[in-house]
């Protein structure tokens, strides 16, 4: 491979990865020699081999072989003239390998901090992508608070949820917006379990100075899934000790988790406290509305990947209701459709919708069932279950009747023949009414609309 045919890879690479992590990453690269399927780079620190080949090997494999070459592995020597170190040790370093990188190695407390300030951040995860509903405003609001970098009432900001409600996402926009109105701020973004590695390694190269002067000395410490320290009896400590001393200088803290502090199991009683003393802020499940702003929101993205396509009406109200748990689902199984569409030539309606979701729609199915349903409105009307499949006609049965129904419809993918026999073997038209009469109520009957929508928040949660 020549170093003309590299350069034009790395163009490639460059509109692949954007300007930012290519001038960061792959522009440092020097091509060295391509032996035996192994490619060689020449690179400025072993940190910097070791990022490159945890981050963009793979990419880079798949560029050099798509360009004709046979590659199998590729292989960073830090450079013998390099200035990060010092030149009794310009030995070449031990190659890293894709497939079993070795743990990176730091020259000083603040080249880990230049280094991990430049670690890349989801481009997608912005304010601007981010739907905002009931079950996530107040998050949203605080998230937007804390971006503007200026003093806040409240430190550190914790925020939690369930798998797939929009945590790292809000954690992603608040460093992206920090990096762009206040450059002049050291943001630090990792995961917990990252402070844990980098705190172990500092443990056993015994640099816990390093270590301490590198997390002490940021503006903005940011910890993502902070859950997993929990138990880490040494790392707690630590992360303690750091969380007191940024407080003490007035630097912003920004947490996420599964459940809230008190919750977390193992989690030191001192750390709970500490967490517990900002703003804690919990991101509720989604609710129908989130959700179908969350879809029209992709589609509106999609729309110019694939311009032919179109997307029958109710498709997506019928995802909205169907896939309530987590978000990452949801948006998984629309890409999922826009491929298949695209790859069959074919409108995007409710059958293909079915066929080509069928998986997910049956592990949506398992979680709500006509039973529960019609024990959640029995619950909830204060009316006995009994009354609810018996045939008595009174009023204040045959409206929770009808909601059930509507439910049944609307959370599960029973027929409506199915459901009128799990309602003491009503005919399928009595359903149908029945969903009907609660479809046009909605419009009209505020409470009506109002059980509806609790309802189904409680059976979705």
């Amino acid at each position: 491979m020549t170093q003309e045919k590299w350069g034009l890879l790395r163009n490639k690479l460059l509109k692949a990865i954007g300007k930012n992590n290519y001038t960061t990453w792959i522009e440092p690269l020097e091509f060295q020699e391509l032996q035996d399927g192994v490619a060689v780079f020449s690179v400025p620190t072993n940190f910097m081999g070791n990022y490159v080949s945890q981050n963009f090997a793979d990419l880079i494999l798949y560029e050099m072989n798509t360009a004709g070459e046979s590659v199998q592995r590729l292989a960073f020597r830090v450079a013998a003239n390099s200035p990060a170190r010092p030149k009794a040790e310009a030995a070449p370093e031990p190659t890293v390998t894709p497939e079993a990188p070795a743990a990176p190695q730091v020259d000083s407390a603040n080249d880990a901090l230049e280094s991990l300030q430049a670690a890349p951040l989801d481009a997608r995860f912005t304010f601007d992508s981010f739907v905002v509903g009931k079950p996530n405003e107040l998050a949203h609001a605080a998230a937007r608070r804390v971006s503007e970098g200026g003093p806040v009432t409240f430190n550190p900001l914790v925020l939690y949820g369930g798998v797939g409600l929009g945590k790292t996402h809000l954690m992603h926009a608040i460093a992206w917006e920090l990096k762009t109105k206040r450059p002049e701020l050291n943001v630090l973004y990792l995961s917990a379990e990252q402070f844990m590695y980098r705190f172990v390694q500092a443990l056993r190269e015994r640099r816990m100075m390093d270590f301490k002067h590198l997390f002490r000395s940021v503006d903005v410490l940011m910890v993502d899934d902070v859950q997993f320290i929990a138990g880490k009896d040494s790392t707690q400590e630590e992360f303690f000790h750091t969380f007191n001393a940024l407080v003490d200088q007035n630097k912003q803290i920004i947490i996420s988790a599964d459940r809230a502090p008190g919750e977390i199991k193992d989690l030191e009683d001192r750390v709970k406290s500490r967490l517990q003393c900002g703003l804690v802020v919990d991101l509720h499940p989604t609710d129908y509305e989130l959700r179908l702003g969350i879809l029209q929101n992709k589609v509106q993205q999609y729309s110019n990947t694939y311009p032919d396509l179109t997307i029958a009406d109710g498709v997506l109200e019928f995802l909205a209701h169907r896939i309530s748990t987590n978000v990452r689902v949801l948006e998984g199984a629309l890409t999922r459709l826009f491929a298949f569409a695209s790859l069959v030539g074919r409108e995007i309606d409710m059958e293909l919708t079915q066929d080509c979701l069928a998986d997910v729609l049956r592990a949506s199915e398992r979680k709500i069932t006509v039973e529960e349903i019609q024990r959640k409105v029995s619950d909830y009307y204060n009316i006995r279950l009994s009354d609810i499949i018996g045939p008595k006609r009174l009023r204040s049965y045959a409206r929770p009747r009808q909601v059930a129904m509507y439910l049944c419809k609307q959370l599960t993918s029973r027929s409506l023949p199915e459901i009128g026999r799990r309602f003491g073997g009503r005919d399928h038209t009595t359903v149908m009414h029945g969903v009907k009469r609660i479809e046009e109520l909605k419009t009209t009957d505020g409470q009506i609309a109002e059980d509806v929508e609790m309802l189904r928040r409680s059976l979705e949660a």
